[in-house]
């Protein structure tokens, strides 16, 4: 139905009638003529029909205006958003090592960075009904996207996330950290953070444990991810050798975060391992929240405001200067 959100606008629609009735009588008062006859100056009716007419557009234009004014919309039917209840942050770690081209995508070469970026993508696109947010985190942790529902955007500034764009060393502790103050204040059931890293923590202000502790406090529940293959294959002069990619991945800290606030801890090798752990997360029971109702609103303010235009831009094109020409009052 249409309704007007600004009913009171239409207590303006006699202020024209107002303002010419209260104006003082002299303004009012035409010049007299004292003539012997007033034949030569009588009005024509075609004139003083035109007059009427002009008058009549101004005061429909000045109606369309007013309820312009009152910002008419048109709301649709009410209808339920989806709303699981999760506020889900996501904490990537885009530091030095995750260049590493260790892992496959697409049975091709390709770098950490990169394998995760497409998991992840298809993560969040599942998450409707969920507010996502996306922290990266090198050197130093920043809230790349606050929680929000607009998933496309959040998907688009993962995309976007170059290697070592945060710094090159890990701030494990920092993510954290910034994750609890970004979720406070948050329904308590209903605050995940998952981290994603692929080192140790060896750079930042805050240690891990500490951040972990600080989460349990506030309610937080963290599943962490360690991702990286465990053999890689470097030729060269005297052959072929195998080394570890992940001696650097720090385990024990990953699980004790896990452990601490209730989250669980995941070790992905691959790009496949990788995305069926963020499977296994999005089975995970999401909190509820009392179902919430909208009504689409369309706002129609613009058709009434541009035929006001229209018939004043027609008045002036027709009619000119003299929009309303009045008979003058002569005297015999």
């Amino acid at each position: 139905m249409i309704e007007f959100a600004w009913p009171w606008a239409a207590l303006l629609w006699p202020l024209p009638f107002l303002v010419r009735r209260l104006r003082p009588a002299r303004l009012l008062a035409p010049a007299a003529l004292a003539v012997p006859s007033v034949a030569p100056f009588e009005v024509e009716a075609p004139r003083r029909r035109r007059a009427q007419a002009s008058l009549l557009l101004l005061w429909a234009a000045w109606s369309l205006a007013i309820s312009a004014a009152a910002r008419p919309q048109w709301t649709g039917d009410a209808a339920d958003l989806p709303a699981t209840g999760r506020d889900l942050l996501l904490a990537v770690d885009i530091s030095g090592s995750m260049s590493m081209e260790d892992v496959t995508l697409a049975d091709e070469p390709a770098d950490r960075l990169a394998a995760v970026k497409a998991v992840i993508d298809e993560f969040i696109e599942r998450r409707d009904g969920d507010r996502v947010g996306l922290i990266l985190f090198g050197t130093h942790a920043y809230l790349q996207a606050p929680l929000t529902f607009d998933l496309a955007t959040v998907r688009r500034f993962l995309v976007e996330a170059p290697v070592g764009i945060a710094g090159g060393r890990t701030a494990i502790g920092d993510a954290v950290a910034l994750a609890v103050k970004r979720l406070h204040g948050r329904p308590s059931d209903s605050r995940v953070l998952v981290l994603l890293s692929d080192g140790s923590n060896n750079a930042g202000d805050i240690d891990p444990r500490e951040a972990a502790a600080m989460a349990a406090l506030e309610g937080v529940r963290i599943h962490t991810v360690g991702f990286g293959s465990e053999a890689m294959e470097i030729p060269g002069a005297l052959g072929v050798r195998v080394v570890n990619p992940s001696l650097g991945l720090d385990e024990p800290t990953l699980a004790e975060i896990a452990r601490v606030t209730g989250g669980q801890y995941f070790r992905a090798r691959d790009t496949m391992g990788l995305a069926r752990i963020y499977d296994l997360i999005d089975a995970l029971e999401p909190a509820r929240q009392d179902p919430k109702r909208l009504r689409p609103v369309r706002a129609l303010y613009h058709w009434p405001l541009s035929l006001a235009c229209v018939l004043l831009l027609g008045l002036c094109i027709v009619y000119g200067p003299g929009l309303a020409p009045r008979t003058p009052a002569v005297s015999a």
